[in-house]
């Protein structure tokens, strides 16, 4: 068995394979980046080695560096986790030269799956199915132009190399192709140094079924399904395992299909082949299409382990310690069922734009599976992926799994940065996804319902103007003022509304709250109660807000009454930078005239462009920003004249 290993990676799946070490006895080794150096996965290895920078070509990208932390440290194994240096073959040759253990597949298997273009033409030799669609050399715009046509609208575009969603682009009509094209291009170069695409079929209801499969590199079988059709932007939000209304002779073809897939590039480890399922009339064996092979363990790995009881980080050290792989497909049984949402610091409002910011609460309930790389204190850095946690449960049914889910959203209590949690409770308590019928447009469809940000009622305003004024740590007041009872005047913003709220002290703990529509009896005992009713809420304070857990996660501002503001950015006409990050492109010069949603600018952050648009029609009064400078957030980039 290895001894000592190496985590090539960061975050929540650092994490795991380090809690799977602890258990079988193996030492672990963590590598960070400067502003990682305090991080969770640093404080739960035995070792840990700096690699230096901030950002991943600084740090996490350094294969030299990580093979040269392996002499230091006596490590005889990387693991890379997922994302960074996990497929790329290159950085495999170069561990096994060095005389050390890769854990996952080989070079050749990585290399054979990395291209989508020559992967689809493997598998249909492998008697896999694919999607119709352009794989070819010719890369010239007129062509691929021609093929999508061809095709027939709606296509997608999909960068040859990498995935996660970066460099897709759905068409729908051909007038919209050439700008398609030239965003998936850029931002396809931008992740994965290659900018070349293919041209598939958007299928018109489609679902994303995976399947896990594992190797020895001569022998393989699969554990089974997830359905990962819940997403946005192409990326996944919760994942399920079994797949809902999956029958036993669907699972059977997928299933044989996924195992041909691997044992015809002789893949070793833990690996995803990932399909695109027609689910227009329910789920036929005639209907699947293979997509990818992600050749590394997947994000939402754990709803496997959940449902089928093995540990994949240990079936992955005991492969590549020498082990031959020692169960049979008729071993292997699904119990139960399992979700996992992924808790983001974004914001749903906004398009899902990442957000940063310190968590200055950070708490998840008990009964969950939680897969996080953060504590309550850390800061959600602008270098990398904003993913907070993996909340994961498990039960007997599906209907017993989604509801323990739901319970399990609503005892987590993040501030400190604005996330999607509200967002993913909604999904879990929506009819369609509770019946399981889901496909990959469901959140796009409902994207305004699933989106919005949740408005606290009036019984949670008034329980924050008592907390606001600090009456939770504050004496019983009983006394009066003037001969009238003690009242005090408090303001709080919240949503981007003014709220007055006027706090009458009624006896020892008792208070009577006015906002205006009536008096609501505020109580502090034993517990809070509003209106007589007992209060299951925490808060927290932080800086200048005050966030009231109570189902959903309430922000109110406490206003300086000192501060004096006014309108600005794009009632201004002034284009600023939403989060930190760097300018990839300026699309317009003083002087040009601009209409309302035209792109000005594209800001790379976190792994994705983001669009900067024309808040309104008008010139192009100044630009204040070149490409490929550094910004920070809330940064003036592009302004337009005032309008006369």
């Amino acid at each position: 068995m290895i001894r000592k290993l190496l985590i090539a990676n960061r975050g929540e799946i650092a994490c795991r394979v380090i809690d799977t070490c602890r258990r079988l006895g193996v030492r672990t080794v963590a590598v960070h980046s400067e502003i990682d150096r305090e991080a969770r996965h640093v404080a739960m290895a035995d070792e840990a080695v700096s690699l230096g920078g901030a950002s991943p070509a600084e740090s996490y990208l350094r294969g030299d560096a990580i093979i040269e932390a392996m002499r230091a440290t006596k490590a005889d194994a990387v693991h890379p986790g997922y994302g960074f240096l996990s497929e790329n073959p290159d950085f495999v040759e170069a561990v096994e030269a060095a005389g050390l253990i890769f854990v996952g597949p080989s070079a050749e298997a990585i290399r054979a799956m990395g291209l989508k273009d020559a992967a689809k033409k493997l598998m249909e030799e492998a008697g896999v199915p694919v999607v119709p669609g352009y794989h070819g050399v010719d890369q010239a715009d007129v062509r691929l132009a021609q093929e999508a046509a061809k095709i027939g609208w709606p296509v997608l575009i999909k960068a040859v190399a990498g995935g996660g969603g970066k460099g897709m682009r759905r068409v729908d009509a051909e007038a919209d192709f050439a700008e398609a094209l030239a965003s998936a291009r850029a931002e396809a170069k931008a992740a994965f140094g290659d900018d070349r695409v293919l041209i598939e079929k958007f299928v018109a209801t489609p679902r994303h079924i995976e399947v896990q499969v594992f190797g020895d590199g001569t022998r393989a079988v699969h554990l089974f399904e997830r359905d990962c059709s819940l997403q946005r932007r192409h990326q996944k939000v919760i994942e399920e395992a079994p797949a809902p209304g999956m029958t036993p002779e669907m699972r059977e073809a997928m299933g044989q299909a996924a195992v041909r897939a691997a044992e015809a590039i002789g893949y070793r480890g833990a690996g995803t082949v990932e399909f695109i399922v027609d689910a227009s009339d329910g789920l036929r064996p005639d209907r699947f299409y293979f997509m990818e092979m992600n050749t590394r363990l997947q994000v939402e790995h754990p709803v496997t382990e959940e449902i089928t009881g093995v540990d994949l980080v240990e079936w992955m050290l005991r492969v590549a310690s020498g082990e031959a792989l020692w169960v049979d497909q008729a071993d292997l049984s699904i119990t139960g069922h399992s979700f996992e949402a992924r808790l983001y610091a974004e914001d749903p409002a906004a398009g899902f734009l990442p957000a940063t910011g310190r968590l200055a609460r950070l708490r998840f309930p008990d009964r969950a599976r939680i897969e996080t790389g953060v504590r309550e204190g850390d800061a959600i850095s602008p270098h990398y992926d904003p993913m907070i946690a993996k909340i994961v449960t498990h039960g007997p049914t599906r209907g017993a799994a989604l509801g323990a889910l739901e319970r399990a959203l609503a005892g987590t209590q993040v501030a400190g940065t604005v996330t999607n949690l509200a967002f993913l409770r909604r999904l879990t308590r929506h009819d369609g996804f509770g019946r399981g019928e889901v496909d990959t447009g469901l959140i796009d469809r409902e994207a305004e319902a699933l989106s919005t940000h949740p408005v606290a009622c009036i019984r949670t305003r008034a329980l924050a103007a008592c907390l606001a004024l600090g009456l939770d740590e504050a004496p019983d007041h009983e006394g009066f003022a003037l001969w009238a009872p003690l009242s005090w005047q408090v303001a709080l913003g919240h949503r981007g509304e003014e709220i007055s709220a006027r706090v009458t002290v009624r006896g020892a703990g008792r208070y009577s709250v006015d906002l205006g529509e009536g008096p609501i009896a505020v109580t502090r005992g034993a517990g809070w109660q509003v209106d007589g009713r007992p209060v299951h809420a925490d808060w927290a304070r932080h800086g200048g807000v005050l966030t009231v857990f109570w189902g959903n996660a309430y922000p109110f501002d406490l206003p300086d009454p000192l501060a004096r503001g006014g309108a600005a950015g794009a009632a201004a006409g002034v284009v600023e930078a939403p989060m930190p990050g760097l300018v990839r492109e300026v699309l317009v010069a003083a002087g040009d005239a601009v209409s309302a949603g035209d792109r000005l600018a594209v800001l790379e952050a976190m792994k994705m462009e983001h669009a900067l648009r024309a808040p309104r029609d008008g010139t192009v009064a100044e630009v204040l920003a070149a490409a490929g400078s550094q910004v920070e957030a809330g940064a003036a980039l592009i302004r337009l004249e005032e309008e006369a």
